[in-house]
């Protein structure tokens, strides 16, 4: 099970630096610079998209041998084929939506789709790592998170994955200085332009998601350490998140800037994902010391 958990946990690795270097092509506009898929022609200013596509192959081994190890030990956890179903058929809808998206020239919507699907992605393989790290034997004195903390958790998780999906069409579509005030739109709250209006949902879901990152801090301050420490990183994020993005509108959208405040979003989602596992496992290992006693 180690094996499996080392195997998820790498494959997670290289599926983040694929989504950053992914981002980092869209927003420079290299990822257009390879039109065909997989083919790209050599040339100094396809560098990146380059790249990008040598973390997606480094990937199909990684994913083959997590596939394989997941099928030797499926008898191990029942949570093991499912995950592992679910990471296959995410793997092969993100590779077919990265087709999409050079066909479709990073069309919105796709973009939205590619960049959703990898976080899903990354999701399953790191849900496979946990599960496959846990032991049954070391389960002797575990504390479960309430109920209530774990639903908090898992809306924080959902929000932060909302907020990520509606700043990827943000970004994509053009929207991004839709909106150059802070508080309102052009001095105006309610708004009817297509871009302001998705400018102004990006904001106003991020805003909730600040406060659910809160209120999730709140109920786990009793929490084992390691869901303690996770509830209050991925609460200081979500601090640097708000001041990137106000930072990208009033500088305009550098591109450094725009970046940071994709990689901050993906690890942000990917913080709140491990704690609302990390607290599944936990109530799951309480179960077990109560059949046993």
């Amino acid at each position: 099970m180690k094996t499996l958990a080392r195997l998820a946990l790498a494959a997670a690795a290289v599926a983040f630096a694929a989504a950053i270097m992914g981002s980092w092509t869209r927003i420079t506009g290299d990822g257009m610079s390879c039109p065909q898929w997989p083919a790209c022609r050599l040339a100094a200013g396809t560098v990146w998209e380059w790249l990008h596509r040598a973390l997606v192959a480094l990937e199909l081994p990684l994913v083959a041998a997590v596939l394989l190890t997941a099928w030797r030990r499926h008898r191990a956890a029942r949570f093991i084929p499912a995950t592992g179903l679910a990471v296959l058929v995410l793997f092969t809808v993100q590779v077919a939506l990265g087709a999409a998206t050079v066909h479709l020239a990073n069309s919105p919507m796709s973009v939205v789709w590619h960049w959703g699907t990898a976080m899903a992605f990354i999701a399953a393989l790191l849900s496979l790592a946990i599960v496959a790290s846990f032991d049954p034997a070391a389960a002797t004195k575990v504390e479960a998170l309430p109920r209530l903390s774990v639903y908090a958790l898992a809306a924080t998780s959902a929000a932060a994955y909302l907020t990520m999906c509606v700043g990827a069409y943000v970004s994509s579509s053009g929207a991004g200085l839709a909106c150059l005030s802070l508080a309102s739109c052009a001095g105006n709250v309610v708004v009817t332009d297509a871009g302001q209006f998705v400018q102004m949902l990006h904001r106003g879901i991020a805003a909730v998601t600040l406060l659910l990152g809160a209120a999730t801090l709140t109920l786990c301050l009793r929490a084992t350490p390691h869901i303690r420490s996770l509830a209050s990183l991925g609460l200081g994020l979500l601090f640097v998140q708000i001041l990137l993005g106000l930072f990208n509108v009033a500088l305009h959208l550098p591109l450094a800037l725009r970046e940071a405040h994709a990689a901050n979003a993906a690890l942000t989602f990917i913080i709140y994902i491990t704690a609302i596992i990390l607290a599944l496992v936990d109530r799951s290992r309480v179960s077990l010391l109560k059949l046993a006693a």
